[in-house]
């Protein structure tokens, strides 16, 4: 299994319309065992949409799924404007 972690570093003041849509969007298309983060500490207005996936195959299934999703890309419009950096972190999970 791995873990997948889109971090973004929210403009002052949108962290929380950013939280909001990651979680609406994230629940609208089944994004497998999701949850948004909020920072208690580190950066300032950080937001991380962390999910599972079963595997690397999986995750690039689930990127191709996103980029061709209508309803997805309906629910992200104008996410771009909330954040002003990010990355990603893709780990594998030791059980």
């Amino acid at each position: 299994m791995i873990v997948v972690r889109n971090c973004f570093v929210a403009k002052p003041g949108q962290a929380s319309k950013l939280a909001a849509l990651l979680k609406e969007a994230a629940t609208a298309v089944q994004v497998s065992r999701h949850r948004i983060l909020t920072d208690l500490t580190g950066d300032f207005n950080r937001v991380v949409l962390e999910y599972e996936a079963d595997d690397i195959s999986g995750f690039e299934a689930q990127m191709r799924d996103y980029a061709t999703n209508e309803a997805f890309r309906e629910k992200m419009k104008g996410y771009t404007d909330l954040w002003v950096t990010g990355y990603r972190e893709i780990l594998q999970v030791w059980e």
